[in-house]
């Protein structure tokens, strides 16, 4: 079965406050088996443009995906986000499997 993946793009303007999102954000991950593939690690941007913050987040599968990001967990931890930094989220299937 192909794995599910989150793939966003960020931009924080209160990194302080952001903390308190990934604290947050921890709970539903854990309980999703969540798996951090890239987060926030320094990119270097060839084509186009990018938000500040780049992160992939690995999940079982797509359906997986899905019911992590519509849990109430994690929308509690979004709603701690969205005041402070703005960005795109996708939930894409994973090639093969």
């Amino acid at each position: 079965m192909p794995k599910g993946y989150w793939v966003a793009h960020v931009d924080v303007r209160d990194p302080q406050a952001y903390e308190a999102y990934r604290q947050a954000n921890a709970v539903a991950f854990a309980k999703y088996g969540a798996r951090f593939i890239v987060r926030g690690a320094p990119q270097e941007v060839r084509e186009g443009s990018a938000k500040g913050r780049t992160v992939v987040i690995e999940f079982d599968s797509i359906a997986t995906a899905r019911a992590c990001y519509d849990s109430p967990e994690y929308q509690a931890a979004k709603a701690l986000r969205d005041p402070v930094s703005s960005g795109d989220l996708v939930i894409v299937e994973g090639w093969g499997g």
